[in-house]
Order: C-alpha cells, then structure tokens, then sequence
C-alpha cells in the first residue's frame, strides 16, 4: 500500500507524494527500566512496540525512526570498563554508532518482519548516521544526559571517584550522565531523503547519532557525547519537511501538576503554551522536558503537527485522539 491516490486523466499521471512522518522511539522501549533484558528480550521488546509503526507505514506514511540508546549505550560503557584489561577500550562516539547498528538491526528486521507479515512488504534500512554539534556547545562541560542502568551507591561512588557524573533520575534513581549537545544539521541527510523517496522505512540517528564537528586541518571528527534523540529527530522532521513529528514514550500525554491528585493531561498544547510548560520548570530534564521542547521546536520553524503520547496509542494520537497534540 502507497497510500497515494490516483491522479485524474488530465492531470499529472504520477502518484501524490506520501505524506512524511519522523518517529523517535526511546531506548526504554526496547530495554525498559526495572529489568536487565538480554538480547533476547530486546528484541522481544522491539517486536511489541513497532505496531503503532507498523500502522503508520500501512496508512500510506513514508517513515524514518528515530530510536533512543540510553540503557545501551551504559550498558555498552560498562562492558569496556570490565573488559579494559583485555581488550583497549571503544570511547563514547563510537560506542553511540556502535549501538545505532545492532539496535538498528533489530528494529530494521521486525519492521521487515512484520510488513511482510501484514501484506504490506517494504524495504528498510539502517543509516548510521552523524550529526553536527558545536565543539564549543557548553552542555559538553555540564553532563545532563542519563545512560545506562540504575547504580548501586558503590557503583555510582567509584564513578565519581574515576571523574564521572552521576546524578538522581526523575525516579530517584543513581545513572551516569554524558554531555548532551545541541544537534544542529544530519551529515547523511540527502542519503536518507533519496532512501524515502525510494519507499523505505528508514532507520537514522539511531542513539540520537554519532556527534561530530569540523576541525579546521582534520575534517570532520567525533565527539565522545550522546545527543538527545528527541531534538535530533525534530532537526532530521525540520530539514526532511515533514509533516509529523511523533515522540513515543511511556506516558500516554503530557501532563500537569505531574505525580500529583491534580494531575491532568493536556490533549492539545500550542507552541506558546509548550514553552511557558518547560520554562515553569514543571516537566522532568530528565524525562518529559526535551520532548516537549523538541517537539514545540519543531512545531516553531515548519508550522507541522507534533505528537507526544505512549507507544501503544500511537495510531489513535495521529488521528487525534489520543496524546497530547502541539500546534502553532
């Protein structure tokens, strides 16, 4: 299914274009918090949480996904420290591409799997992919961004002790934090636009993207950091020119007075509304914060439609009804 319609006789032959959708999927989605998932179950875990994705791209969507690397990307930390007696260790930058490939994989498959298995085959493929920041960008020297699984108070000690931060999450729970740059262009771009117009679901900036910077006699070079992937996906919907930009989480809507008996969710939040909700300082940094900051960004420069809700209603939020829908 091409989702386009047929043009009349006296008009251009040629199918509409397929409206563009950019999906960021969490890194929890596929690992969540609370368990130590094995490959196995991350791929389990994957398999559940593309049916939203599924639909889209049987509604006639052309679709890139954006996935999240937090918990792997920690976990892919740690296995070089405990490995470093052996084997020399992989710094972050790579560490961040390495994960955007076999998380990559996994997502690349099912949704493969998956379409075929619905009548509805397409291709897909996985760009790793880079993404410029700022070698200056101040968030390098103040790590906000988690990683990694909760730690045990001797963990989190010996990490501070070895120069790492470490920080209480919005659950009160002990994580590493890496500095988070500001994305600010997708190096790869023109390879994932021409693979869209080809009618693939593309996978891109996986972990956010592997961060880089020019250096003026080397070129480009890698930056041992971990972008948010909800701000880079609002770059790559911006500079794609497309239609939605849809963040899948574990809430099911933004909310207000958060955690609290008056909390209530928000069906629909103008770009105004958004950024007075993230500066009164009501939504987790660590959490819900950066979506709705992406998402009212994005909303900001390209007057698209941006979704945030949880992944099991993402069919029903595209079509209005369900999520917290940020609008001009």
């Amino acid at each position: 299914m091409r989702g386009a319609d047929v043009a009349s006789a006296s008009q251009d032959s040629s199918p509409d274009p397929r409206p563009v959708a950019v999906i960021a999927l969490g890194g929890n989605a596929l690992d969540p918090g609370g368990e130590r998932a094995t490959i196995h179950d991350q791929f389990r875990h994957t398999r559940q949480s593309l049916a939203p994705i599924v639909d889209l791209a049987i509604d006639g969507w052309d679709l890139c996904i954006v996935h999240g690397n937090g918990p792997q990307v920690g976990d892919e930390l740690l296995r070089n420290e405990l490995a470093r007696s052996e084997a020399s260790p992989l710094p972050l930058g790579v560490l961040v591409a390495a994960t955007a490939g076999w998380i990559g994989y996994m997502i690349q498959q099912s949704v493969d799997n998956a379409l075929r298995a619905a009548g509805h085959p397409r291709d897909v493929a996985t760009v790793i992919t880079q993404v410029h920041v700022a070698p200056d960008d101040p968030a390098l020297a103040e790590p906000t961004k988690f990683i990694g699984h909760a730690l045990t108070p001797e963990r989190a000690a010996q990490l501070r002790a070895e120069g790492h931060g470490v920080r209480a999450d919005g659950h009160g729970r002990l994580r590493r934090v890496v500095g988070s740059p500001q994305p600010l262009a997708i190096h790869e771009l023109a390879s994932i636009r021409a693979l869209l117009a080809g009618g693939a679901v593309v996978i891109a900036a996986g972990g956010g993207g592997a961060p880089i910077y020019e250096d003026a006699r080397l070129g480009w070079e890698g930056i041992d950091a971990v972008v948010d992937k909800d701000l880079v996906a609002a770059v790559l919907a911006r500079d794609l020119g497309a239609e939605l930009l849809l963040i899948l989480t574990d809430v099911d809507a933004v909310y207000v007075d958060w955690g609290t008996p008056a909390q209530r969710a928000c069906p629909r939040l103008t770009v105004a509304e958004a950024d007075a909700l993230v500066a009164s300082g009501a939504l987790g940094e660590g959490s819900m914060a950066p979506k709705v900051r992406a998402a009212a960004g994005f909303v900001r420069t390209t007057g698209g439609r941006a979704i945030i809700t949880a992944l099991d209603r993402g069919r029903a939020a595209v079509r209005g009804v369900a999520g917290t829908t940020i609008v001009p």
